[in-house]
């Protein structure tokens, strides 16, 4: 059965701490109805071409999973049969493989794998009343179900992404410890990035903020170029996926005036910045250097420089790191036009920059929790 256009589907965004806003507004500019931010996820409404939308357009999330039900559990019967109570046949067919896996925090139901096979073998009946087979082969496309019982609350999700949106598919390798694609995107959102914009980053290693940047600048969709796990279901419309690929390529800017400038004391991790930004499709915007961060010498009256340093528990030790610091807030001037946006995990980064930022963010690079430190005065 294939899902009505006009069918409405209640989705939740899983996302990075910290990014709950951004993803909520990137929601309701795509046109999403009933937006509510949680803390890490954002939830909304829409058809099936509003979920191939997210996919491929939003720059911040990390999947896009529809909400099958949520329910109280607090013991494995309640949790069997609320599963049971959800329609699982109106999104898995009878030849679907329907994999489980998920999470359990605060809650009576502690042991996941435990949750998982009770999950699972209640999604099992359900089908088996539905179509009327004793044995399901799940040799078809895969509906990954995801559950979350979180404070005796469970949710159970289908994942429509596959792999996780940060894999936009121009970075093949990165170099070490490299950047989330979802949070270099926020950064340039939160740095106020626009398409007239000259962007810096004199530690780019594999380029990361500097593509997504440029992305942003021409609406790039993030996803346009890769495959969603959803594509694959007969429930859903494959009309939904080609026409919103279509409307992305529709919304790129081809006039304007961004130019980025990247810059790093590794040739390797240069040479690896190129190749991801030919495959991204914006290497024509953006110049490479090899350079030192003591020879940083920008080469315009303005600019936006957005940089994630590497630090002590990354890459350096910790007297390293905060040396660099001190460098940065002497290279960093303050002078009309520019504006620095840096992101760390340092207390300490503000005295050892050598002024007060105007303004902090707490983001989480993976587990790692930091500060945005944003100077624009």
């Amino acid at each position: 059965m294939v899902q009505s256009k006009d069918t409405t589907i209640r989705c939740v965004v899983p996302c990075l701490l910290g990014l709950e806003g951004l993803i909520a507004q990137e929601l309701r500019d795509m046109g999403a109805l009933e937006v509510a931010a949680e803390n890490g996820r954002v939830l909304f409404s829409g058809d099936a071409n509003l979920l191939a939308r997210a996919n491929i357009c939003c720059r911040f999330a990390e999947r896009v999973q529809i909400l099958v039900g949520s329910f109280p559990a607090k013991t494995f019967d309640e949790l069997f049969e609320g599963t049971k109570a959800l329609p699982w046949e109106a999104w898995i067919g009878r030849e679907d493989a329907f994999p489980v896996k998920g999470y359990s925090i605060n809650s009576a139901l502690f042991s996941v794998s435990d949750c998982q096979s009770i999950i699972k073998k209640a999604v099992v009946e359900r089908l088996k009343g539905a179509y009327h087979i004793p044995w399901f082969e799940e040799t078809g496309p895969i509906h990954q179900i995801q559950f979350s019982i979180m404070k005796d609350e469970a949710s159970l999700l289908l994942d429509t992404s596959g792999a996780g949106l940060h894999k936009r598919g121009y970075r093949l390798q990165a170099n070490f410890a490299p950047l989330k694609e979802t949070l270099a995107a926020s950064l340039c959102s939160l740095a106020h990035l626009r398409d007239y914009h000259t962007l810096y980053d004199p530690m780019c290693g594999s380029g990361t903020i500097l593509i997504e940047g440029a992305m942003m600048a021409q609406n790039i969709a993030p996803g346009v170029n890769r495959n969603f796990s959803a594509e694959r279901w007969d429930v859903l419309p494959q009309s939904a996926w080609a026409q919103e690929r279509e409307r992305a390529r529709d919304l790129v800017k081809r006039d304007m005036h961004f130019q980025a400038y990247g810059s790093d004391i590794d040739a390797g991790a240069l040479e690896l910045a190129r190749a991801n930004a030919d495959r991204a499709g914006v290497l024509q915007n953006i110049a490479w250097k090899e350079a030192d961060l003591k020879d940083f010498s920008p080469v315009t009256e303005k600019g936006t420089l957005i940089c994630n340093p590497p630090y002590g528990e990354r890459m350096l030790d910790l007297q390293q790191a905060n040396e660099l610091y001190r460098m940065m807030g002497e290279k960093f001037d303050k002078k009309r036009g520019w504006s620095y946006y840096i992101i760390s995990p340092s207390e300490q980064f503000e005295s050892l920059f050598g002024r007060r930022a105007d303004k902090r963010r707490k983001l989480y690079n993976g587990m790692i929790k930091c500060q945005l430190y944003m100077y624009f005065k």
